[in-house]
């Protein structure tokens, strides 16, 4: 196929393998529905836990990672005891983020609407309690003594200052105003340095981490869910089909040009003429279950084949006609007979075979000149094993065919099979298909289409 792919090669696969590509659309949500049963169903809740005070970006993706790491999600598994399932399977199925405002959203995912709600709660119970113990809220009590003893010693001094103020001279002398002036300074330096240390100690800013409510009971299948994948395999399918008939347009190898099927053959082009049909022409023929199989699926028409332009009146179609037979006339050195030779199956080239013997017939100079048309009888021949009649009374080929059916190797061996059979292949008439106009021109009865036909099923009865 020589044309670019485009939108009008697109709406001609669609138009003329509209059956076939929704056979394959079904035949691949039928294979979606088989691969849905391989996965079964999966139900995602969400838990979202609030983290109090002040945090940065870096500090809220590293509690992310904690709360999916398999030190809380062991933890949550041993809680929940689902037989059969361990820590390490339970940890594909959890995952948690940081979002906005300082919350952490856990995710689980189970095979029930029922343990998924479970999972997600449980681990982030879980979450909670691991990360107080990282702060030292209770798995570190030695670490957590620390700064509460000192709160004590603070506490004590403060109250020894206090007892110090008291004992000191209330005022009356130098020497108590400024003891007591030391005391007070001595007191302030020491609630300062406490008031630092609060702020500094991140168990007290940090620690409080709060669950914001149950997670909520899943009433959908998580994706993919079994429509999900009817409707992927339909799809893939449908593609692939479709990109199976470019490929095979791509790689066709049909002759579509005059001056190829002229090289293929080995001898010069005669002309063109015009087969007026408005359906698609069937090829190849044939019964059986195989061929009503083709019709369903609409494969046994041609879908790269252009649609046909729309043709002229009968009288210019029939002037195609007699301008190949002029030529034929003025390149015979004498009137003879000829053999019209038409690939089986091409139902095209038939129809303009028996409209030229036609043409031929009726040529007035037949009768009153010695440079009359040649008497024409067409043969088919098959492409897979051509076989022409032995030269008898005919001495001469005329091949027609029409463009896009058939490659240089067919081409070459209906040329070869001339050969063998003495006949020089004296041209080629190309033929091709039209659209009728809908208002037939007056005066010119189709009085050439039942000879065209007979003459076409009598040739198919000579065939060798």
């Amino acid at each position: 196929m020589s044309e670019d792919i485009r939108l009008v090669t697109i709406g001609r696969i669609f138009r003329r393998r509209w059956r076939l590509l929704v056979i394959v659309a079904v035949l691949g949500a039928l294979v979606g529905y088989g691969a849905s049963l391989l996965f079964p169903p999966s139900y995602t809740t969400t838990t979202s836990v609030l983290l109090a005070g002040q945090w940065e970006e870096r500090e809220l993706l590293t509690q992310a990672e904690i709360a999916a790491s398999s030190a809380v999600v062991d933890r949550a598994a041993a809680t929940l005891g689902w037989p059969g399932v361990s820590g390490s399977e339970l940890q594909d199925r959890v995952s948690a983020k940081a979002t906005d405002g300082n919350i952490i959203q856990i995710s689980g995912t189970a095979d029930t609407p029922e343990r998924a709600q479970r999972l997600s709660d449980q681990v982030a119970q879980k979450f909670v309690t691991f990360a107080a113990q990282i702060a030292g809220d209770s798995s570190a009590p030695d670490t957590a003594a620390g700064p509460e003893a000192l709160r004590q010693k603070v506490m004590q001094a403060d109250r020894r200052i206090t007892d110090l103020a008291n004992a000191a001279d209330p005022g009356k002398t130098v020497e108590g105003v400024q003891a007591r002036t030391e005391l007070e300074k001595l007191r302030t330096a020491l609630q300062e340095a406490m008031k630092k240390l609060d702020q500094a100690d991140p168990a007290a800013n940090k620690a409080g981490m709060v669950v914001m409510g149950p997670a909520v009971r899943p009433t959908g299948e998580a994706p993919p869910t079994r429509m999900q994948f009817i409707a992927a395999g339909a799809l893939l399918f449908f593609l692939l089909a479709v990109i199976g008939h470019l490929a095979a347009a791509r790689v066709n190898r049909r002759l579509r040009t005059e001056p190829e099927i002229a090289a293929a053959l080995g001898s010069a082009l005669l002309g063109t003429v015009d087969v007026p049909g408005e359906h698609p022409v069937h090829r190849p023929g044939g019964r059986g279950p195989r061929a009503w199989i083709r019709r369903l699926l609409g494969v046994d028409t041609r879908w790269d084949v252009p649609t046909p332009r729309m043709s002229g009146d009968e009288a210019s179609r029939r002037i195609r006609y007699r301008r190949v037979c002029a030529r034929l006339r003025d390149q015979l050195p004498s009137p003879r007979r000829l053999l019209v030779v038409v690939p089986d199956g091409d139902e095209i080239a038939h129809r303009a075979a028996g409209q030229l013997v036609a043409e031929a017939e009726s040529d007035p100079s037949t009768s009153s000149s010695s440079r009359g048309c040649p008497t024409l009888r067409v043969v088919g021949v098959s492409v897979d094993r051509p076989m022409v009649p032995d030269r008898d009374t005919e001495s001469g080929a005329l091949v027609v065919l029409s463009a896009g059916s058939w490659t240089a190797g067919e081409l070459t061996g209906i040329a070869e099979a001339c050969a063998d059979g003495r006949h020089e292949v004296v041209g080629i008439v190309v033929a091709g298909p039209v659209r009728a106009r809908p208002t037939p021109t007056a005066g010119r009865p189709p009085q050439h289409a039942t000879p065209a036909l007979a003459v076409g099923g009598d040739a198919r009865g000579g065939a060798g």
